[in-house]
């Protein structure tokens, strides 16, 4: 296998760019900068924590509901990279002001934050969708996974100087307040995001398109209205999808739950960031594992071992009770998660038809924030009910059964949709 053009490398990077995102904006230190900020401004706790779900929510419907239009527009020549500029643009400006914005001033610091949640998954939509541009669809497997891998080690070297910043003005070691100190990783996430972004933004370009059209807003929504309309026609896209829907969401209440169930299970907050930490370093070389194994075995067959894994995850998770036990479960996860995120994006990245990528990246992005409804939902009320919140990860084994299930029954080629596009949507504008 010949090494990454110029092009592949360039998308492979902005992975390893928004990944200081990732981790120290949504999950690791702004979630607890903004509670300190809102607490100390007199807000109960309980109030603060609904204002970061309701601002988490709406930012994230808002997307969701704009993605398809979004990226049926983004199709036009030329559009895709403006587009990908205007969101990573906006997510890069507002990260830099949470640096910037008083810290008393909790309710500006959470509309910059839901601002930076619209530009980074907005530039996602188009970022995932440049995958048919840059590489073969031979190679996709290869360029996706490497891109979830670069992501993973990206994410640790941002995070750990954030950290160090943040502990080291805890124990007066530097002259800086621990307010001063989160604000300094915000605006180290800013600089990251920017300065790996430069190669995607030079080197980058859209190779498919759709030609443009005297009004290309009302044309958009026709072929989207068309898309939806004729998509139970395409049955491995269709299929695909309804499965992606089952088991991203297991795969994404695991993650985004983790922290949650080792507090439950009385870990301490310093060891679970050890283990987060150590769950990015091993979720590197194992999200390339699989990009090659899918290479030799073929892409279905991979996704389905890593629902494989995940059913032996949360069949285990059922017994866990000391701290070995979720480091075992941690690195279960970490063997397996970027590998079935990557190879998902590769397997629709090959379904779609290459010049209305955006359009059904757009679609894909639907599917996966919806997704993230179901599961915390199903763990929630399983543990209510059992009072046990190891049965409550357990139950997520449903969604991993019947994405499966699904999986099993999605074609291995898909019907011609370019044939469909230019005969029934284009024709009729």
């Amino acid at each position: 296998m010949k090494k990454l053009s110029k092009q592949e490398n360039s998308w492979v990077f902005y992975d390893w760019a928004n990944s200081a995102y990732s981790i120290l904006i949504t999950t690791a230190v702004f979630p607890l900068y903004f509670k300190a900020s809102a607490n100390a401004a007199g807000l109960a706790a309980t109030t603060s924590t609904a204002y970061w779900g309701y601002a988490n929510s709406f930012a994230t419907l808002l997307v969701s509901i704009c993605a398809p239009i979004l990226g049926t527009i983004g199709d036009y020549k030329g559009f895709k990279k403006r587009f990908f500029t205007f969101f990573f643009a906006l997510g890069i400006v507002f990260t830099f002001l949470l640096a910037i914005v008083p810290n008393q001033q909790w309710l500006l610091l959470l509309i910059c934050y839901m601002a930076t949640v619209i530009g980074f998954a907005g530039a996602n939509i188009f970022y995932d969708a440049f995958l048919v541009d840059v590489t073969s669809e031979e190679r996709m497997n290869r360029i996706s996974s490497h891109g979830f891998a670069m992501g993973y080690i990206g994410s640790t070297i941002p995070f750990v100087i954030s950290i160090a910043l943040i502990i080291l003005s805890q124990q007066h070691i530097i002259p800086l307040s621990v307010s001063a100190a989160s604000q300094a990783a915000f605006a180290i996430t800013a600089l990251w995001w920017g300065l790996f972004t430069i190669p995607m933004l030079k080197n980058v370009e859209q190779k498919y398109y759709v030609e443009h059209v005297p009004n290309p807003v009302s044309s958009s929504f026709k072929r989207m209205f068309q898309t939806i309309k004729h998509i139970k026609a395409y049955r491995a896209l269709f299929l695909f999808l309804l499965a992606y829907f089952f088991y991203i969401d297991g795969v994404d209440t695991v993650i985004s739950m983790s922290t949650v169930y080792g507090t439950d299970l009385g870990i301490s907050s310093t060891n679970l960031l050890i283990i987060l930490f150590a769950t990015q370093v091993v979720a590197a070389p194992f999200a390339m594992i699989y990009g090659k194994l899918a290479e030799k075995f073929n892409s279905k067959t991979m996704l389905l071992v890593g629902i494989g894994i995940y059913i032996v995850i949360c069949s285990y998770a059922y017994f866990l009770k000391t701290t070995f036990d979720f480091w075992i479960l941690a690195m279960l996860v970490a063997s397996s998660q970027g590998g079935i995120q990557a190879l998902s994006r590769a397997y629709f990245a090959r379904l779609v038809p290459k010049e209305n990528s955006n359009e059904f990246f757009g679609f894909y992005n639907i599917f996966y924030k919806f997704a993230a409804i179901l599961g915390p939902l199903l763990v929630g009320v399983t543990a209510q009910i059992t009072h046990n919140t190891n049965s409550g990860v357990f139950s997520l084994i449903i969604l991993f059964i019947i994405g499966g299930v699904i999986l099993l029954r999605v074609p291995e080629t898909n019907t011609p949709l370019q044939t469909f596009k230019k005969e029934d949507v284009q024709g009729k504008m």
